[in-house]
Order: C-alpha cells, then structure tokens, then sequence
C-alpha cells in the first residue's frame, strides 16, 4: 500500500479528498494542515507521493516543496490548486513538483495523476502546460543558448514525447518500443543533456523547438 501524504489547510476538502483517495484501498493518506507540519510529518514517515496545496497558512505549499526536495531530491511532489496561477505554477515546478492538479478534477483524472507521478512522471494538463511551459522559458537563464549535444532522430523524438507529458507506456506505444526501452533513452537523455528529471526534459524540449 501507497502512502500518500495530504497538504491541505481546508479540513472539509481535506477530508472530502482522504476519503476518495482511501476508497480505492490502495493508498493510506496522512493529513497535513499546513506546509510546515508536511516537512516535519515527512520526516517521520515513509511517503511515496505528496499532494500539497498552493496556499496555507504558517508556510505555503511552494516553500514546502523546496524543503522537502533539498531533503530528499526523489520525493514526488504533485501541487493541488483551486484555480491555475501561472506564477505558482511556475514557481512549483522550478522548486521540482512533479505536477499541478486542480482541487475540483473528477477521479479519474486525479488518480491518473497520482499514477504518474509514482512513477516519476510529469502531470501537467493540457491547460496548465499551454500556459506554463512559454513562461518557465522566458524564466529560464539566458546561458541556455548553450550548444546542445547531437542528438539522434530518436532521442529527438522521445524529447519531444516527453515535453507533450506522455509518459513511458504512452512513448513506447506510439514509437513502437518497450517501455524499459523507453526508460533506458530516458535515463541516458537525463545523463546526455545534464537534466534532472522530466521536468527539465519537458522544457528543454519547448526551449530548443524539438
């Protein structure tokens, strides 16, 4: 079983969100009222998947996720928000969130987005992407003109999968490879291109039209 941890400061939504996740009996969920009991609850459990809210009290759901990420670079981070705000948006995925999932998403969506991003995935909507990605480029330091390794048709390819927010199953379905095919280009693209993880691959491929 999943343990996921809850950082919410609305109790209602809270629950209302623990008893939904909890329903499919796959998960355990551990409740968070506020960003600075997320750090200090994170610390003392095993947590495979933070869902944090944008905006709480005593620390905000952006600091917290910059803590946690200098704590253990690995932690998978998805934001939860009411309304898409670029600028928080932006900031998340800098700080390293692995996605940013409206609080009103119906369940399918949300446990889709709770999936890939177990397993490493970046989950943004196709909103949220049309709006963030143009801006984390004009955000991104200038020295990113920088030459670029050659990279073959299909590293190519995969990047710009990536930067779609396809994930591993859906890359390998479409090229006609496996998925530990796929996971393999990945990890040697993360490797090549001095990226940490599918979030900068994602805007290394919007940053340089591939």
């Amino acid at each position: 079983m999943k343990t996921i941890l809850l950082a919410e400061d609305q109790q209602i939504v809270r629950q209302g969100l623990k008893m939904m996740i909890e329903h499919r009996q796959r998960y355990q969920v551990i409740e968070a009222e506020n960003g600075q009991e997320a750090v200090d609850l994170a610390g003392r459990h095993v947590i495979d998947l933070v869902l944090m809210d944008v905006r709480m009290p005593v620390m905000t759901g952006i600091e917290a996720t910059k803590r946690l990420i200098e704590r253990d670079p690995n932690v998978k981070i998805v934001m939860l928000t009411t309304f898409i705000d670029e600028r928080y948006a932006i900031e998340a995925l800098k700080a390293g969130a692995k996605g940013y999932i409206l609080k009103d998403a119906d369940m399918e969506s949300l446990f889709a987005t709770i999936e890939k991003a177990l397993l490493g995935e970046l989950v943004l909507d196709g909103q949220v992407a049309a709006k963030v990605m143009p801006k984390l480029l004009q955000h991104s330091a200038p020295q990113e003109k920088e030459q670029i390794p050659p990279l073959a048709e299909r590293e190519k390819e995969i990047i710009r999968l990536v930067g779609q927010g396809r994930n591993n199953a859906e890359i390998a379905a479409e090229l006609y490879l496996s998925v530990g095919t796929v996971k393999n280009y990945i990890s040697q693209l993360f490797i090549k291109l001095g990226v940490r993880d599918r979030t900068q691959l994602a805007i290394f491929a919007v940053k340089h039209d591939i």
